[in-house]
């Protein structure tokens, strides 16, 4: 039986169908990803489930008296409390205790308190709180009022008020957006004990993988459902592709075979009846669609100069806002071709970090040495609110490199997938992905040797986000991420820094023990209280000592094995860059033969230098797991 289902769904915005007769089934308990490209109809099929938007064809049915739960697009705002926000969201539990307050009728008084008692409006506070506490909101900013929060915050309040209803059918429209790491990692866990159903759009690898049970593709207008995570969805395309172009090969063959006959012998009349006969089964032959759905995604970034180390350091270095430090005694040092992310809590210091870096924040005390030729290029969200909506990509490029010729401005426009129509289109218009691709453009016109990236996945599709991780493992320079995105972290960094109670430290670990450590912390906090759970606390903080110990004693292996896994990637991005030369007929010249020697030369060089990398990165990774 059905929880939700969709029937042959017809969906149009200004003219433009979104969902052509698409049809979807939802089973009570059933965890699904819908994702697809930016534009595709992902939300407004959300709002249609919703009830928001009529359909233009088709049904929606929802199961008899299942309860509904979303997170509003509108930030919540008002004197009320947090806590008391959330709460306020149950409205059958708010209207009941309102009721309980006036009723007289002992009938009446009954069933109201039986019903408390049945959506467990007692223990309703508690769940409030530690559904708020999950999402970053101590037991202090629960008593405060919303308004005192910036609108990311109260997204949050939005997001625990959704959770707090534990609906029958749960919607949520990119829930990670708005959160930071430590947060998403509490959902995720969250949701994995949900057990209603749900239906999630998400560019999120990590939660895709981790807790749905299967994948709704929305792509042309129609949906296709996948059992698995996506990871397994990836799987079954990838496969599905290479059995297409196989059998559209197979077809292009027979019919070039029988057009080729029909062509020779057409006119000839002892041939005529066998030339229809083969006209006939050339109409027959199916009609392959192309695999290749849209134009791929590709970010390029600048190549940047080399700079000699250390490009820049920090020596007891305090930072802060009208004289009160947010972080102190930091003592870092940062090369060219370091990848670090900055790990931790919102509000813990990331940000003001990463504006210390980018030279838009000084030191409170301590010194600091920045390379005079180094140049950042600094991305983070809130930038949006900087352009100018009723401009063009164009406009702004123009301004931001002035001098330039109109070739210059849209090839650094193309590069992150701008191409003529969107860059002549103004920001208004222009999609939340759309926007973020003009901001890496705006961030790296001058070719950067240092990228900070504050939160840059925020609005990208799962395809511009692997367009993101090619483009930032070919790049040269310094890399320094705050990411939501594990995924991205895992793919992108091989340095950890976690920021953390005013302090800047190396994480020595993974992204997988960083989660197992926010797990563990997560649980030491909860069982606290009780002298039982004291015990417990401090055999955890033993073992969370131990495992410390653990990781510190393995990072030296852990940073052979990360620049022998950079070593390969170096090495095979020079065997494309070499190849594509090749690959050029021009090579082939007159007056090109040293080229070509050098070239082929190198090339046969690398495949040695690629095959003697992975032997030592197999040999350090079996080293590894011995040891772990």
């Amino acid at each position: 039986m059905s929880l939700l289902l969709v029937s042959d769904l017809t969906l149009r915005i200004a003219g433009r169908t979104l969902l052509d007769e698409a049809s979807l089934s939802v089973e009570p308990g059933r965890k699904v990803g819908l994702i697809g490209r930016n534009g595709a109809g992902k939300s407004t099929l959300l709002g249609a489930v919703a009830g928001d938007t009529q359909p233009d064809g088709g049904t929606i049915r929802l199961a008899a008296r299942a309860r509904l739960g979303r997170v509003k697009q509108e930030a919540p705002s008002g004197s009320a409390t947090l806590l008391e926000t959330v709460l306020a969201g149950d409205t059958e539990r708010t209207a009941l205790l309102e009721e309980a307050e006036h009723a007289t009728d002992g009938i009446r008084i009954a069933e109201i308190h039986e019903r408390l008692a049945a959506i467990g409006a007692d223990s309703a506070p508690a769940r409030a709180a530690t559904i708020l506490s999950g999402l970053g909101f101590d037991a202090a900013a629960q008593a405060r009022s919303v308004s005192e929060f910036s609108g990311g915050w109260r997204m949050r309040v939005a997001l625990a008020t959704a959770l707090f209803l534990n609906p029958d059918l749960l919607l949520l429209d990119e829930p990670t957006n708005h959160l930071d790491l430590e947060a998403t990692v509490w959902l995720e866990s969250w949701l994995k004990r949900f057990s209603g159903a749900a239906l999630i759009v998400s560019h999120d690898r990590g939660l895709l993988d981790s807790c749905v049970d299967a994948i709704a593709h929305l792509d042309r207008g129609k949906l296709t459902l996948y059992s698995g995570g996506y990871e397994n969805f990836v799987r079954i395309r990838t496969e599905q592709a290479l059995q297409q172009a196989r059998m559209a090969e197979k077809v292009a063959a027979q019919r070039a075979h029988m057009q080729s006959f029909v062509d020779r012998f057409r006119a000839k009349a002892t041939k005529a009846r066998q030339a229809q006969a083969r006209v006939k089964a050339l109409e027959k032959l199916p009609v392959i669609e192309s695999v290749v759905e849209d134009t791929p995604v590709r970010f390029d970034f600048p190549a940047p100069d080399e700079l000699p180390p250390p490009v820049l350091t920090t020596d007891a270095v305090s930072i802060g806002y009208d004289g009160r430090a947010v972080l102190s005694d930091l003592s870092l040092r940062i090369d060219m071709e370091d990848r670090i992310a900055l790990l931790g809590a919102n509000g813990n210091g990331k940000s003001t970090l990463a504006k210390l870096l980018a030279g838009r924040l000084s030191p409170l005390s301590g010194t600091m040495f920045r390379n005079p030729k180094l140049r950042v290029g600094y991305f983070a969200q809130h930038q949006t609110e900087e352009l100018v909506m009723s401009e063009t990509p164009v406009d702004h490029m123009s301004r931001a490199l002035p001098g330039a010729l109109p070739p210059a401005v849209r090839s650094q426009l193309a590069r992150f997938g701008l191409d003529a129509a969107r860059a002549e289109t103004r920001v208004s218009e222009l999609s939340g992905g759309e926007k973020a691709r003009l901001l890496l453009a705006l961030a790296t016109r001058d070719a950067p040797q240092m990228l900070i990236l504050d939160e840059p996945t925020n609005h990208l599709d799962l395809d511009a986000k692997d367009a993101l991780i090619r483009a930032l493992a070919e790049f040269t320079g310094i890399v320094i991420l705050i990411s939501h995105d594990s995924h991205l972290v895992e793919m992108t960094a091989d340095r950890l820094w976690l920021v953390a109670d005013g302090r800047v430290t190396p994480f020595a670990g993974d992204m997988a023990e960083y989660r197992a450590w926010l797990t563990d912390r997560s649980r030491s906090e909860r069982g606290g209280g009780e002298a039982r759970a004291e015990a417990k606390g401090a055999d955890r903080k033993e073992e969370r000592r131990e495992r410390a110990e653990a990781r510190k004693a393995l990072a030296p292996l852990r940073k052979k094995v990360q620049a022998a896994e950079a070593l390969m990637v170096k090495l095979n991005n020079e065997q494309v860059v070499i190849e594509a030369k090749l690959a050029d007929p021009d090579i082939y010249s007159a007056g090109r033969a040293a080229d070509l020697t050098a070239l082929t030369t190198r090339l046969a060089a690398v495949k040695r230098e690629q095959e003697q990398a992975e032997e030592v990165w197999f040999a350090l990774q079996e080293e590894l797991e011995a040891a772990e």
